[in-house]
């Protein structure tokens, strides 16, 4: 039994495949079209998909689509009558939803008739529910996602166990978390879909101040919470994002009313320079937030009784309030998907049908991100080959792993930047040891020095400290497994200064805790620069420039000669600069 899951006309357009219960691939349609947040439709992912798993088109006996458009019609048709603009979008999202199968037979050069596969429409916050729930290590667990929007709700919170999950309640149109967070990030000038991580890292650099205000601005209420409307304008012009066909970056439009700016002072111009105002009102937000969201939890936890919890959606990207369900709720265990953004409805997609629908028991937990793309030696060599490396006088040297790890090792000691491109991409938008940039976390300067010489980006940008599993609870806080990089922790203070470099202001770090079995690879050069420096841990960035990750040897060749990293390691290849 083959399932297809495709998240599409949505930010990060994906696909996986499912195999007899089990994920074979999974992958994002930016890490081939180089489009960040990608929102077409996902036809390269696909193909990636069925050549990893062996299959043609002809073999899916399922497809899985996360977007039902009937879901909470009577909602979205008394918002149609108030919006006649609004009206003609949700005319349009289901014309696109509906076609699904039409443009999975275009990009399949066939004929619609001839797809043999049922198609499922699930609902989108479901989909976010199966994708932690049925990958993770739980029997049972107490389930929440939490987003901007998807099928006219926001938030959605129940119960699963074994191969089941029941819904308790949601939290619908026009209140919203996700779109609390996107408002006022464009206030504060970050115009940017998917520029809520940035205000996340600047509100370490603040006091909440205005913390009063926000709780006007987001009220709780019952289980839940209500947006203080009049400080928006989404529930007026209608949720809906955007995108052109040259170009497929979501664009949202502004979210804030002018009482917002009445309230909290002039809106910021992405030209102007960050005042500590600024940063000041981005600590509030994320205070806000952790109160509402931590909130939810707890009671979450008193109301089941349970101590284990699954969370999706884009606020479970928030790894500072992640980082704080332990000391905050009942919870004793968490599990955030790695693509816990709408990408991961690809996935989630999939098990529900496999799982929900048809009732099949749970075989398969994902401990481990690296779903996507890899590439042979040899396509690695046609890719250094045609790069023409050695005519231009770098040195590119085929070393056995062990050799490999040591000289790697050194060179990150040496205080040099490394692009590090190792076995199948990861699933999800963070680096976790096989598309990364590592570095050296006992250096305070090279914070600045990846962001001027590599990254190109905002200095107040906290980068990620990868960690041997089996040392966290000797450098951090907290010692509960974080393999990929959704909860961030207090390094104790005495380790703060032995590893500068990825601690944050606030002395957090949103760290990825790396085990033997998950990544032996990895392990071994953290290891190895342990055995040099007396210190389990590496600077990990993603291996981009302002780009999505690499995906190809070609693409992890070019980023490394346009920026200033000092060596690259592709696959069994580590090449140095001369």
């Amino acid at each position: 039994m083959n399932i297809l899951g495709i998240n599409a006309y949505h930010g990060n357009a994906s696909a996986a495949i499912v195999s007899e219960g089990r994920l074979v691939a999974a992958v994002e349609e930016e890490r081939f079209n180089r489009v960040k947040y990608a929102a077409g439709f996902p036809a390269q992912a696909i193909r990636y998909c069925l050549k990893e798993a062996g299959l043609e088109l002809k073999d899916i006996d399922h497809v899985a689509v996360p977007r039902n458009p009937y879901a909470r019609l009577g909602r979205k048709l008394f918002y149609a009558m108030r919006m006649p603009s609004f009206a003609r979008g949700r005319v349009k999202v289901l014309r696109k939803f509906t076609g699904i199968p039409q443009a999975l037979a275009q990009a399949f050069d066939t004929d619609p008739a001839k797809i043999a596969a049922k198609f499922h429409r699930i609902e989108h916050h479901q989909a976010h529910l199966a994708s932690a729930f049925f990958v993770s290590p739980f029997e049972r667990a107490a389930l929440l996602s939490a987003d901007g929007l998807g099928d006219f709700a926001s938030t959605m919170w129940g119960t699963g166990e074994g191969a089941r999950m029941k819904i308790d309640g949601a939290i619908a149109f026009p209140h919203s978390l996700g779109l609390f967070y996107s408002a006022v990030t464009q206030y504060l000038g970050f115009l940017k879909f998917g520029d809520e991580y940035k205000v996340m890292g600047l509100a370490a650099y603040g006091e909440a101040e205005q913390l009063e205000a926000f709780r006007d601005i987001v009220r709780a209420d019952g289980d839940g919470f209500r947006l203080g409307l009049a400080y928006f304008t989404h529930h007026r012009s209608g949720p809906e994002m955007s995108w052109a066909d040259a170009d497929q970056t979501p664009t949202m439009g502004k979210m804030f009313s002018e009482k917002m700016e009445r309230r909290l002072g002039p809106r910021r111009n992405p030209e102007e320079p960050l005042e500590q105002r600024h940063r000041n009102l981005a600590s509030a937000l994320q205070a806000r937030l952790e109160e509402v969201y931590l909130g939810m939890l707890e009671k979450l936890a008193e109301r089941t009784g349970l101590k284990a919890v699954c969370l999706a959606g884009g606020v479970a990207f928030n790894c500072v309030a992640n980082g704080k369900i332990f000391d905050r709720t009942g919870f004793e265990q968490v599990y955030v998907h790695p693509a816990a953004g709408d990408g991961g409805l690809a996935v989630g997609a999939a098990f529900f049908v496999w799982h929900q629908i048809l009732g099949k028991p749970r075989s398969f937990v994902m401990d481990h991100a690296y779903w996507g793309p890899g590439y042979t030696r040899d396509e690695t060599c046609r890719a250094i080959d045609r790069n023409g490396l050695r005519q231009k006088g770098w040195r590119v040297d085929e070393l056995a792993k062990d050799n490999l790890i040591e000289r790697t090792a050194a060179i990150v000691a040496d205080g040099k930047i490394l692009g590090w491109f190792q076995g199948r991409a990861e699933w999800g938008p963070r680096a976790l040891g096989n598309r990364s940039i590592v570095a050296d976390p006992r250096r305070p300067e090279m914070k600045e020095i990846l962001n001027q010489r590599i990254k190109h980006r905002e200095i107040f940008r906290p980068f990620a400290p990868s960690i041997l599993a089996e040392s966290t609870g000797e450098w951090f806080e907290k010692s509960h497994p974080s393999p990929f990089m959704t909860l961030a922790y207090s390094v104790r203070p005495e380790k703060r200064e032995k590893i500068p470099a990825p601690t944050h202001v606030d002395g957090t770090g949103r760290l990825q805790t790396v085990t033997r079995d998950a990544n032996p690879r990895y392990w071994s050069l953290i290891k190895a620069f342990e055995q040099l420096t007396g210190v389990p841990v590496v600077l990990n960035t993603s291996f981009n420039d302002n780009e999505p990750i690499v995906c190809r040897p070609e693409e992890a060749l070019d980023c490394f000669e346009r920026t200033q990293m000092d060596a690259l390691v592709l696959g069994d290849f580590l090449i140095t600069r001369s």
